[in-house]
């Protein structure tokens, strides 16, 4: 049992809260996305949520998977948002656990304004964005005030599994000196075009970051030009985030984990490490 000291809302029955598990690392939960585990009587999970942050629940809590994955079969999204209303109607204490944060390209608004046309109330607890978390594991600041004032976060394809249609792909390339795409590795190739059509250097760097904050986590350092075919050549994976942008040069000095010479700071509580599994 985790004792956690300071006063938290009191999780009722009937409610759901909507939680943020972060990217990955199990020490990126907020308190409260912990209090939520350890008071929640079912946990309604994302496929990006790991084995040991779900290990965190309270014993004998109730765990639901729903999660969601390009070309596989899933839950659908009504059938996620019909589950979580008819629990909370039950009177359980529902958390649905999302990666990242709820908000931040997940479905979380889509499931509280369903919440709210049910009349189930609900919390909001938001998570750390793979947007931001990833990078900052990888070494790399999405902010620094010698090259960027700015940045975009986007997401690479839509509900359909299509490269993103509402995307001002020739404005954001003119206007944002920093740009992270967010479930970039299917249409890589694509989105790296649009970007160099729209103004932006073939030679400008790019970070591929696969699995940020895990114990799989690797790191691709490429250009725009050679984006899609170094991500083949390497065998690079989903989920992953893709950072263009000077600050990715930045990792040269910032690489952090790669600094600690073989000391692993990312928890592995299942050991892939030492089954070969970390790239």
């Amino acid at each position: 049992m985790i004792d956690l000291p300071l006063p938290f809302p009191a999780f009722e029955p009937g409610w759901v809260w909507l939680v943020g598990a972060g990217p990955g690392d199990p020490g990126l939960l907020t308190l409260h996305a912990l209090h939520a585990l350890r008071s929640a009587d079912v946990v309604v999970y994302d496929a990006l949520v790991s084995d040991a942050i779900i290990g965190l629940a309270v014993p004998g809590a109730q765990l639901e998977f729903a999660g969601k994955r390009g070309g596989k079969p899933s839950p659908k999204q009504p059938d996620i948002t019909a589950r979580l209303i008819q629990l909370a109607r039950s009177g359980k204490r529902v958390l649905r656990l999302k990666g990242g944060d709820p908000f931040v390209f997940g479905r979380g608004g889509e499931e509280g304004l369903a919440l709210v046309e049910a009349g189930i109330p609900f919390r909001i607890v938001p998570g750390i964005t793979a947007g931001v978390g990833g990078p900052a594991y990888a070494g790399i600041p999405v902010t620094h005030r010698d090259t960027n004032h700015a940045v975009t976060f986007l997401t690479g394809h839509d509900a359909s599994g299509d490269m993103t249609h509402g995307v001002a792909w020739d404005a954001i390339a003119r206007g944002s000196p920093v740009i992270v795409v967010y479930m970039a590795i299917k249409h890589i190739a694509r989105i790296a075009a649009h970007l160099i059509e729209g103004g932006r250097s073939p030679d400008e760097p790019v970070a591929v970051i696969s699995r940020a904050t895990t114990p799989q986590q690797r790191v691709l350092e490429t250009t725009l030009a050679r984006a899609a075919e170094d991500v083949a050549a390497q065998g690079m994976e989903a989920p992953a985030v893709v950072v263009v942008g000077e600050v990715v040069r930045l990792r040269q000095a910032l690489d952090w984990l790669g600094a600690l010479d073989g000391k692993v700071l990312i928890p592995d509580p299942l050991g892939t490490r030492a089954k070969g599994e970390a790239g």
